[in-house]
């Protein structure tokens, strides 16, 4: 039973590691916003986006898996190469204004915790997330995301610690509100949410994580990585399946946790997760608010690395530049420049006062824009029968990433109108 269970744990990576990474401090910050405002309305949006986020994620894991290469060096065998940077360029630019919001939410849950200035530790977690990343071998690399996983396991506790009448609960996920249906401010927010939980970052981190499994195997060469067998295939579909799912439960207890304790409190005009922790300790007790702060770190520490390294390999991929974090410092320098910088400006946008509200909205902006066009791309690709090795995505993989393309663009759309 233990050693089933250790084969099982060892089995999952890439799949869990960018799912739960859909779970940054700027995502907790957008579903805290969402219980808070709306109650409990919102519970549905956690298990109606699962099926959508792990289907892209298992298609862009076929992608690197098949061609052995990454989203965006399969896209460059497909697509004009300005399309391609163009797509690199917005990638790295919205994954900067991420990454210099998750710094100020990890740096204001840190001082909440600590008492010291909310900036020193923006510094020191941007030091030391771009140190770790340059230093750690990929196989350590990978262990320690996955030890950072458990991190979100502090928000089903708050959840559970929180939640009373279930059968209510279980009603308003299953069931929600008809009043909803005329509500324009909730389907603004279930946008918000859209563009928060599929976001481009994660397609490619995916796709380029499969190529760094494979490396890790010792297949080195392209022509080595290239088709897979039925059997990779199938742990790989585990693999997103636990990673999607995991994440998703996390943003419903997310939601609960401030739709029971803030909203239906009266507490309803929050914008930052350091402002949803505040506000849960008087009603939730510290416990709950301590828990609450310490998962934004953890968080921080694993969507971090993801964003700047996702917007490496994109612009690495497209530039032919010597990628991975397998890699060492002198072999691949302009991959880890990238790495590096995307870090090092997340931290001095907080140095110069932009708000951390103000990046995280244009960054969702330019997510939600992005995302369509990214995921038409992978359609393409993904049903080219030649570039795919003759080992394209299924017809219910391929429809099902459709139908998610098409919620996106309405999505799009809705951001704009509303």
């Amino acid at each position: 039973m233990v050693g089933s269970l250790r084969r099982f744990l060892r089995s999952l990576g890439p799949g869990l590691i960018t799912g739960v990474a859909d779970d940054d401090p700027s995502g907790i910050t957008t579903y805290s916003v969402a219980g808070a405002r709306h109650g409990l309305a919102l519970l549905w949006t956690a298990w109606l986006s699962w099926p959508m986020i792990a289907v892209v994620q298992l298609i862009c894991a076929r992608i690197g898996m098949v061609t052995g290469r990454g989203l965006a060096a399969a896209l460059r065998r497909k697509f004009p190469r300005p399309f391609v940077l163009g797509i690199a360029v917005l990638l790295l630019a919205t994954n900067t204004l991420n990454i210099g919001a998750d710094l100020a939410g990890m740096g204001d849950a840190a001082n909440m915790v600590t008492g010291l200035p909310g900036l020193l530790w923006v510094i020191v977690f941007g030091f030391v997330i771009a140190a770790g990343v340059i230093e750690l071998h990929y196989v350590a690399f990978v262990r320690v995301l996955k030890w950072l996983t458990l991190a979100l396991f502090a928000y089903v506790i708050d959840g559970l610690l929180v939640g009373h009448d279930w059968g209510r609960i279980v009603r308003t996920t299953f069931f929600p509100p008809l009043s909803m249906l005329h509500d324009r401010a909730i389907w603004t927010t279930v946008v918000a949410i859209l563009g928060t939980t599929i976001s481009p970052y994660l397609f490619f981190w995916q796709s380029s994580q499969e190529v760094e499994e494979e490396r890790a195997r010792g297949r080195n060469t392209v022509r080595k990585r290239e088709h897979m067998t039925h059997f990779e295939f199938w742990l790989r579909k585990r693999d997103v399946g636990v990673g999607s799912f995991f994440s998703n439960l996390v943003m419903y207890f997310i939601i609960l946790t401030t739709g029971l304790v803030l909203h239906e409190h009266g507490t309803t005009a929050i914008e930052t997760s350091r402002q949803a922790a505040e506000a849960l300790r008087p009603l939730a007790g510290s416990f709950a608010a301590a828990l609450y702060a310490l998962g934004i770190i953890g968080t921080g520490m694993l969507a971090i690395p993801i964003m700047s390294g996702s917007a490496a390999y994109v612009m690495a991929e497209t530039f032919g530049w010597r990628e991975g974090v397998n890699e060492r410092w002198r072999g691949a320098r302009p991959f880890y420049a990238v790495l590096t910088a995307s870090i090092v400006v997340g931290i001095v946008l907080n140095i110069v006062g932009l708000s951390p509200i103000r990046s995280m909205l244009l960054a969702a902006i330019v997510n939600g824009l992005l995302a369509p066009v990214v995921l038409v791309a992978i359609l393409i690709v993904a049903a080219d029968r030649d570039l795919m090795h003759k080992q394209p995505a299924s017809r219910s993989e391929w429809l099902a990433v459709a139908v998610t393309t098409l919620i996106m663009t309405l999505a799009a759309v809705g951001m704009v109108v509303f």
